[in-house]
Parts: structure tokens; sequence; C-alpha cells
């Protein structure tokens, strides 16, 4: 099997689960607990913390562990404007993530006014449009830094300093970048950052929120007084010693593996161009994270082609995982204004930190092979 949807979730790293285990088998206390193994365990969580501080270069203290980036971008855009007295304004674009989406839904409902930038063709926001939309009572912008289904890098370091320069919080979900292309959170002007594990190579189900340190937030799960009270609840342990872990390791992350990726994702578009007519790759324009492509085929349905290279012993995706399997087509494409029917041919590869060139050359030659099968001289989408 080869596996090329690591947009969707990667293959833990060597050493991530090693450092889970002692407190996957026990005893394992309760990091709030005064006893020794409740210290032990404090122990864990607080080493954690520093190594994602690390990564991030930050104190400690910014950092607030989640159950993952859809815990966190809820926190940050909802503990925001839950602090607030009176409805605001709010702002951030039309190709996020759908825990942004949903949450941005939430506030409308509450009362707030939202407003959505617009992307180009290559699915990148304009600054401009957002200094011509922001307003005196706007209170949040979030925009992401790489979108999970194009890989396209938004410019949000001037949309960050735009914000900063209007006195407005500024949250970016991080999830796909952190990892794949080198940034420091000092340098980044957000106040709130959003990462995942199980998208760095760690494990499922823990994540963190990065944000100043004195930022009044909202918990938006009550009943305990961990993370600072921003987030209540006895933590997953032994997940985030996992973050822990994986961020050690990407502290340190060589140069090799990014320029890997880069390399076998070039070789990949290239000849997929170059041997399977009427395929389209989205988003060639725009500056990318170095291991996704999205690409539309002519005639070919998207969901078609994911099942024929399942069968084929090739996982890949057509969009986002969290939408997968609603036969809907991406909202991202949508907003770049793709033609429906381009927009329901469209399939997700992305590759990871451990992916092989063998693995790409057998990609190249399946989806020649596929496609040409499926389209057996029919003009009908197939």
């Amino acid at each position: 099997m080869i596996y090329l949807d690591h947009n969707a979730t990667t293959t833990m790293r060597p050493g991530i689960l090693a450092a889970m285990l002692p407190y996957l088998e026990g005893p394992s206390g309760n990091p709030t607990s005064v006893h020794g193994f409740g210290r032990r365990a404090r122990q864990g969580l607080d080493q954690a913390r520093r190594q994602v501080a690390q990564l991030f270069g930050v104190h400690e203290s910014l950092v607030c562990f989640t159950s993952g980036a859809t815990e966190a971008n809820n926190l940050a855009i909802l503990g925001v404007s839950g602090m607030r007295n009176q409805p605001g304004h709010a702002i951030t674009s039309r190709i996020e993530h759908p825990s942004v989406l949903a949450a941005f839904d939430l506030l409308a409902q509450q009362g707030h006014r939202v407003s959505f930038l617009n992307v180009d063709g290559a699915g990148r926001v304009n600054p401009e449009e957002l200094r011509t939309i922001l307003q005196p009572d706007t209170f949040l912008v979030s925009v992401m830094h790489a979108n999970n289904e194009t890989g396209v890098i938004q410019p949000i370091h001037t949309l960050g300093e735009m914000c900063r320069e209007a006195g407005v919080l500024f949250h970016t979900d991080a999830v796909q970048s952190v990892g794949r292309i080198p940034w420091h959170y000092e340098a980044l002007p957000a106040d709130l950052v959003s990462l995942s594990a199980h998208k760095l190579g760690g494990p499922m189900g823990v994540g963190a929120l990065i944000m100043e340190r004195t930022m009044p937030l909202q918990p938006q799960i009550v009943g305990g007084g961990q993370e600072r009270g921003r987030r209540a609840g006895t933590p997953n342990l032994s997940g985030i010693v996992g973050l822990g872990a994986v961020a050690q390791i990407l502290s340190h992350h060589p140069q090799e593996e990014i320029a890997t990726m880069t390399r076998l994702r070039n070789l990949m578009e290239g000849e997929l161009m170059a041997n399977i007519p009427g395929l389209f790759l989205f988003s060639s324009e725009a500056e990318r994270i170095p291991n996704t492509s999205m690409v539309g085929i002519e005639q070919i349905h998207g969901e078609t082609l994911v099942m024929n290279l399942d069968l084929a012993g090739i996982g890949i995706s057509s969009g986002a995982a969290c939408a997968s399997g609603k036969g809907e087509g991406s909202h991202v494409l949508g907003a770049m204004g793709v033609p429906a029917a381009l927009t329901q041919s469209a399939v997700r590869i992305s590759l990871g930190w451990n992916t092989q060139m063998f693995e790409v050359e057998r990609l190249i030659q399946q989806l020649i092979s596929i496609v040409a099968r499926l389209r057996g001289g029919s003009g009908a989408m197939v």
C-alpha cells in the first residue's frame, strides 16, 4: 500500500510512540495530583510544553494544549468573541477549514457581523481587500497559513501587520504549514496560532493554540482550571507527550526533508502534466507548501479516480478529509471560480516526510493507466 494523503493525517515519526509509552502503560498519575505519580505526570506535561514552545520560539506560557486543531480554532475564534460585551465585526476567508467557517457561522448567529475575504483564481487572498473591509469595531481576523486542499500559502505576514496597525487580533490556522515550511512565531504578526500533532507526525487527538499570555479568552470547555483556566479537563497526557516529542524533532528539522518533498512533487506534477491530456493543476502559479498537489482531470470524476487508485493500493483524497464522502464539490475550488464539472473531478495528492521516489513513480504509472482506461474513448464523465 502506498499512502499519499498526508494532509489528512501523516505517519507517526520514529521515536514518538516510545516517548508516549511510559504514559500509556502506567502507572501514570494525573498531572494535577500532588503525590509522586502526579508530579511525574506533571513533569511530562511541562516538558512537552517546553518542547512545543521551543519549536515556535516562544515562552512556554504561550502554549495551550487542546484535543486538536478543530478545538484550537474554536477556542481562538469563540474564545475571543466571548470576551466582548456587545456584537462586533469579524473577518475570515472563503477557503478556510470547516472548523473555522463553522465557528464564524456561530459568530453570525450570536449577532456579530461577519465578512469574507475572496480569493483569486489561484486561491490567494488579496491583502488590499482586507484593508477595505476593516471596520472600527473589527475585533478578529482569521486566515489560514496554508490551504489544506491546494497547499497555497497565504500572505499572512502582510495580513497580520495590517491587523496590528489597526489594533485587531489576528488568528491563523497553521496546521498544514508547520513543519513543511520554515517560520518562527515571533517573526509572525499573529496573536493566535493553531496546530495539530497528527499532521506533523505525532498522534491523533491532540493539538495546541499558541497565544499571547495576557490575552483574555473565554474558555469553551469549563469545569476545571487546567491550561491556565483556558481549557478545562484532564489532559491527554500521552498525546501531549507525543506532540512534544514531534515538536522537538521539528525544532531541528532538516531542510533536506522539505527539499525532498519539493523535488518529488515537482517530478510528479511534470510527469502527470506531460502524460495526461486534460489535466489541470490548481494553484500552480501560487506559492504552495512543498508536499501538496490538487489536480482535476477532464471527464474523470474525482471519487471514481480515488476508488480506482485505492484498488491499485494507492491512497489519495478527493478533497479535505473532513468533507470526504459528502458528495459535495470543494468549497475552496468554488471560491476560486473553478467550473463545477472540473471541481467534481478534483483530487488531492499530498506527500509526507517519509514518501519515497518509488511511491511517486508508482502513482504516476497507475494514474496514467487508470485515466486512459476510464476514458476508453467516451466523452462522458466517469
